[in-house]
């Protein structure tokens, strides 16, 4: 039999390459004087090898490891080329045997030990170069995946002296390079060459020589290849794979570098693409996968983020914070800058911000929280103890008993809710009155926006007085904004309330407190105001934005003297609105179900066009049509107007990606805030309820408003992101004492007609937070 026959079948008593015991079967079989040799022989390997263990910086001579040495002669000759220092370890008793009783006497200063690759016996950096001639591709048996290749490799940096080399010849396949490039990215300087084809073996196939050296830096640097296509010799398939591996890893070390916003995993953050993960470095932020190895139930997306303070009063190291598939879109959790956001707001020194997605819905919070648990463990900062749990934490609206009244989709907005809800903590701070504990809230809320209260009433008994009802704008569960995050455990069920024929809106309290700064900013008009109100005439009110109708009920109640026109894109909530808010229409108060941006520019176009006329000679109502009560308003050619008193942007946007919840963009833009300007009457007053929680994009919006407008003014709430834009047209009120001042706030107060003033917004607290931009 040919020595190649018999090669072939001692091969295939191998079959897997893991055991042990095919290897003893192996050696014993194979005559001791005859090497096996793997992918390449001496005359191939003399000068690249030598050149590399040559390069390796030390004083001393070279002490060289040769793990999975089998009975190759490859030792043996770097013996005789002059590296004395070799240590060749096999977990092949076998041929550990056989290999010492052939070397002892002749090459006295070499070892040989028994010892399994994958758990060596050694001291740490101990060598200052491995040689590993197919070790590597050995343990990477695709049935038994990675596990055994990372081992040996961990094995090997720790072995491996700073400044040493780990010389890998390899046939590269991918499943190999995908485990060698990963392992040796961070620290590492790795040279991968082409060596002349060996024939005999492994026919069609080339070996490669990967030469990683340990540095003492923490630079990511990438792969020098010494050969393109056209020299690799052997089937075209290796050749590409091999480059399109480098290909594709570069590109990744080049984006690490650069510091692109990449997916990451755990382990490359582990080998330190990110810097040291036990370290807080502010700022630090960090796509990731986790559960990916199979290590857990399910497969998550997360970032991790780094606090940017330095120091801090933190209540947390670390903590997870989740967020649910269906607001993954919104800016808060899509954008880096709302992100920080919300590692601000949770008082953590390390947030794990981590994405649910459809595969999660089936699971409970508590299993989601046991399969996380071990795997963000191993990314928080500093030494943990071995029972530290971490805070869980989800955006949480405050609710504890909830109804869904009706649930509606509509073409314009979407899926609508119409829900009667009871809060954990009504009055949750301060000693003003508040709604007494367990009060019924109807609110009306936008799936688009998920977490965004668009409207909210109070709920009463039909004939309750209600009384003791003061400042509703210091309640923070209550207002157009985003729900602050806050610590939560277990989601709340819906629970069934009871909605009676006897309940109720109670349209004298203003339950949202962006509302009620709306109206304090009244006072900046209020002599105005005043002097209409004592000469019987009206002030045309415009309110882009009905939603449930709330503000305008209270306007219409409390200041009989305003003529109020509401206009609604979405028939569908105008509907609501009647149905369930007691929303009403009269002489006084009516509704166009039109696009506010065309509305206000036909005005602002008939008040270009027109002559300035009398007051009263064509009022406003006249200029305004309506098809069938719901159609789009348009204002008639030949027809005039007068200018409006009160504008209000109350409207929410549809795009939450773009960081501005309310309003809509198109009512931020420069060209529509001018048609504003030229809409308004000399002593006019424009609002803007302005939520957002970038602070660039509430800096951009101010600056176009200053450009058009001749005053500006702001009122920021303390527990949300609302921030209520006033703008004059012109310098109404000559000096600032005079519009922001108490007696103008008390101005207002008295014009108000409440039923119950206890219930009225408080305007003199409120005003003295308006302040001037």
């Amino acid at each position: 039999m040919s020595r190649r026959s018999s090669d072939e079948e001692l091969m295939q008593t191998l079959g897997d390459f893991t055991s042990r015991e095919n290897w003893d079967k192996f050696f014993t079989l194979r005559d001791a004087d005859h090497p096996f040799e793997w992918y390449a022989e001496w005359a191939t390997l003399r000068d690249p090898l030598i050149s590399a263990l040559s390069s390796v910086p030390s004083p001393k001579p070279l002490q060289i490891l040769v793990p999975g040495c089998g009975n190759s002669q490859l030792s043996e000759q770097l013996y005789d080329a002059g590296f004395r220092h070799l240590t060749n370890i096999d977990f092949s008793k076998v041929v550990v045997s056989d290999m010492l009783r052939r070397h002892v006497r002749s090459r006295p200063e070499m070892r040989w030990r028994v010892m399994d690759m994958t758990q060596m016996q050694f001291a740490d950096e101990f060598f200052d170069a491995i040689l590993d001639k197919g070790g590597l591709d050995a343990l990477m048996e695709p049935e038994h995946g990675p596990k055994l290749g990372c081992q040996y490799i961990s094995e090997v940096k720790r072995v491996l002296k700073t400044g040493g080399k780990y010389v890998c010849l390899t046939l590269a396949e991918s499943h190999v390079l995908d485990v060698l490039f990963s392992e040796f990215r961070f620290g590492w300087k790795t040279n991968i060459h082409n060596l002349p084809h060996k024939p005999s073996n492994m026919p069609g196939f080339q070996t490669f020589m990967v030469v990683i050296a340990k540095e003492s830096s923490s630079t990511l640097e990438p792969i020098v290849a010494s050969f393109d296509l056209s020299s690799v010799d052997c089937s075209g398939n290796q050749g590409r794979g091999v480059l399109q591996a480098l290909e594709v890893e570069n590109k990744l070390r080049s984006e690490w570098s650069s510091g692109a916003d990449i997916l990451s995993s755990i382990k490359d953050l582990q080998l330190g693409t990110k810097g040291d993960l036990k370290e807080l470095i502010p700022g630090r932020r960090v796509q990731l996968m986790l559960g990916e190895n199979g290590d857990s139930h399910f497969r998550y997306k997360a970032i991790l983020l780094d606090s940017q303070q330095q120091s801090g009063q933190f209540m947390y190291r670390c903590a997870v914070f989740l967020v649910h598939k269906t607001r993954a879109h919104e800016w808060l959790f899509s954008s880096e800058e709302g992100q920080w956001v919300v590692v601000e707001s949770s008082k953590a020194a390390r947030l794990i911000m981590v994405f649910l997605d459809s595969v999660h819905i089936r699971a409970s919070m508590d299993d989601i929280q046991k399969d996380l648990s071990p795997l963000v463990r191993s990314l928080a900062p500093g030494k943990l103890d071995d029972g530290a749990q971490f805070p869980f934490m989800m955006d949480n609206d405050g609710v504890k008993e909830r109804n869904i009244v009706q649930q509606v989709t509509s073409s314009v907005t979407g899926n609508i809710i119409v829900e009667d809800v009871i809060y954990e903590n009504v009055n949750d701070h301060g000693n003003d009155p508040f709604p007494p504990k367990d009060s019924m809230f109807r609110r009306l809320t936008f799936e688009r926006s998920l977490g965004l209260v668009q409207s909210e009433a109070l709920v009463s008994k039909e004939g309750s007085s209600q009384k003791g009802l003061r400042d509703p704008g210091r309640r923070k569960n209550i207002s157009k904004s985003k729900r602050r995050s806050q610590r939560k455990t277990n989601s709340h069920m819906p629970v069934a309330l009871e909605s009676g024929n006897n309940l109720k809106i109670d349209h004298s309290f203003l339950a949202s407190s962006y509302h009620s700064g709306i109206v304090a900013g009244f006072m900046l008009i209020a002599s105005n105001l005043e002097t209409v109100a004592s000469s019987g005439r009206t002030l045309k009110t415009i309110i882009i934005g009905l939603g449930a109708g709330l503000l305008p009920m209270f306007l219409h109640r409390s200041m009989p003297f305003l003529d109020i026109e509401v206009v609604e894109l979405d028939p569908v909530v105008l509907d609501l609105a009647e149905d369930h808010f007691g929303f009403a229409e009269d002489g006084k108060l009516k509704v166009h179900v039109a696009d506010g941006i065309h509305f206000v520019r036909e005005v602002a176009n008939s008040a270009k066009s027109s002559k300035i006329m009398a007051s009263g000679e064509v009022s406003f109502k006249e200029c305004l049509s309506s098809v069938n009560g719901r159609g789009i308003d348009s204002i008639p050619k030949g027809k005039k107007s007068n200018k409006i008193d009160i504008l209000i942007i109350d409207a929410d946007s549809s795009d939450v990606s773009s960081g501005l919840t309310c309003p809509p963009s198109d009512f931020t833009e420069e060209s529509f805030l001018l048609s504003v300007r030229e809409s308004l009457s000399e002593s006019g007053l424009f609002v803007i309820n302005l939520v957002s929680r970038s602070t660039a994009l509430r800096e951009m919006i101010v600056s176009r408003m200053k450009v058009v407008f001749s005053q500006l003014f702001y009122l920021e709430l303390e527990e949300d992101v609302n921030k209520v834009l006033f703008a004059l047209p012109t310098e109404a009120c000559v000096a600032e004492e005079e519009c922001l001042s108490e007696a103008a706030a008390v101005q207002l107060e008295k014009l108000l007609k409440l039923t119950y003033p206890e219930r009225g917004p408080n305007i003199i607290e409120t005003a003295k937070k308006i302040e001037r931009l």
